[in-house]
């Protein structure tokens, strides 16, 4: 699964710059697709445009798009209705879907979406400017060509965020793992992985800038390979590069994860201890028919391996119910493995049929939506039970915390992580403290969720 475990839908803030023609550019899904609208908005800009935060100034409209779930593909169609409306006030605006949804419907988007004048998939966007004046031209364009090579080394991002704080590096493209319900290696390719030196290069200007947190990104960064550069020597590269930026990355896979990995993280005190180890489910039945390549037990022993060589881990897991043909007892294993790993947070998610996977072509759909439904309640219930518990531990205990912006609730606070990722929010912190500051902060209370604290003062 591509990253599914924080989803990043509707992300909309671009610097507002000067130029003759203004974009917009709107995101869906996962953090790799957040990081390939920052590699769009580079090559935007190097062709002359400047970005507006309001579609309604703008003068091309690009929606990056996931197709990982039919309810993200359906927020899609229903932009797509507002931005018919824009079109008919600005006759020349131009209006493009990108990513994995453009990659998978590209016949549909061009057939059905009268407003759609161009589609481009995720190894397409070196041609956006051609494609644009295709449409200039009067024409309709499409470029949805999968690559064995497209890396976008050599594209320079442009930064979306506001703050200098947290930015995302993709280390690689693509993915080889055939999960029967994933339709990522249909929409992203094959994997190939970037070369390290412009990682790190990549790595060192973000540090230049002032960023303290860098993510690195990919569908399975386990399976990094360099040239025999594996992940684990990257980690190290990266670390020794940037000694005063956090790092972090995801996304895992059980079958994958080595120990010189978890070593790695141990020996260097820039690595984050969070990691994101998507289990799906806890049926080794379900699993085999998941096409996952390990059982529940191999996944425990990853759990255990990580807690051995990293003791302050924050862990994390992707859960999905209903799957094709999932018993109820099938189920109760799933609840059985979330009471003995006990994550920290679990990202939760109903199966959602998609035409193309193997899971569509092999299986029937035949948990009915209604039992789908009670049990993600019982998983949420759960996760939040567990989740809530494992934070009570927390209370009275000294982080240091990385802020990232105002808390959405009360402006006077501030939210962001711990080392180890933790979301945190500060107590009337926003008159002290900027983004991008860290600070000890004293955990007072917690949620399910979020340990909350007053700081006692930068870190």
């Amino acid at each position: 699964m591509a990253l599914a475990h924080e989803r990043v839908f509707g992300q909309r803030y671009l610097p507002l710059q000067p130029a003759p023609y203004k974009a917009y550019i709107e995101t869906y899904g996962c953090q790799m697709n957040f990081a390939d609208s920052e590699l769009v908005a580079g090559i935007l800009q190097s062709t002359g445009y400047g970005f507006t935060a309001d579609p309604a100034e703008a003068d091309l409209v690009l929606l990056n798009t996931c197709a990982i779930r039919e309810h993200a593909e359906e927020k899609i169609w229903q932009r797509l209705k507002y931005f018919q409306s824009l079109k008919h006030k600005r006759s020349h605006l131009i209006v493009g879907v990108l990513g994995c949804m453009a990659e998978r419907l590209r016949k549909k988007l061009m057939e059905e979406a009268p407003v759609v004048d161009l589609v481009a998939g995720p190894d397409s966007y070196r041609h956006l400017p051609q494609l644009i004046r295709q449409v200039e031209e009067g024409h309709k364009a499409i470029h949805t060509l999968l690559s064995r090579e497209e890396t976008y080394a050599d594209v320079a991002p442009l930064r979306l965020s506001p703050h200098k704080v947290s930015a995302y590096i993709s280390i690689m493209r693509g993915c080889n793992n055939m999960c029967s319900f994933c339709i990522v290696p249909f929409t992203r390719g094959r994997e190939r992985s970037r070369p390290w030196q412009s990682i790190v290069e990549e790595a060192r200007t973000l540090a230049d800038q002032g960023y303290k947190e860098i993510t690195l990104l990919g569908q399975n960064v386990d399976s990094y390979n360099d040239n025999g550069v594996l992940f684990a020597e990257l980690l190290q590269r990266v670390a020794e590069a940037v000694p005063e930026v956090w790092i972090r990355f995801a996304t895992s896979h059980p079958k994958d994860m080595k120990d010189e990995v978890l070593k790695t993280i141990a020996a260097y005190p820039n690595l984050s201890p969070y990691i994101h180890l998507p289990v799906q489910s806890g049926s080794d039945s379900v699993l085999e028919r998941m096409n996952r390549g390990y059982t529940a037990a191999w996944y425990k022993e990853r759990i255990a391996a990580i807690r051995t060589y990293l003791s302050d881990a924050v862990l994390s897991t992707d859960i999905i119910v209903g799957f094709c043909g999932e018993s109820e007892e099938e189920f109760q294993d799933t609840l059985r493995l979330m009471e003995e790993v006990r994550w920290d947070s679990v990202f939760q998610f109903m199966y959602s049929e998609r035409p193309g996977t193997l899971a569509a072509r092999r299986y029937k759909d035949d948990v009915p939506s209604s039992v789908k439904q009670a049990r993600l309640e019982q998983v949420i219930a759960l996760a939040q039970r567990i989740g809530l518990e494992n934070h009570q531990l927390r209370i009275g205990k000294v982080y240091e915390v990385l802020l990232e912006k105002a808390a959405r609730r009360n402006p006077e606070d501030m939210a962001g992580r711990t080392f180890s990722g933790l979301p945190v929010v500060v107590r009337d912190a926003s008159r002290r403290y900027e983004p991008g500051d860290k600070v000890r902060v004293h955990i007072t209370e917690v949620s399910a969720v979020t340990l909350i604290g007053y700081a006692l003062g930068a870190a």
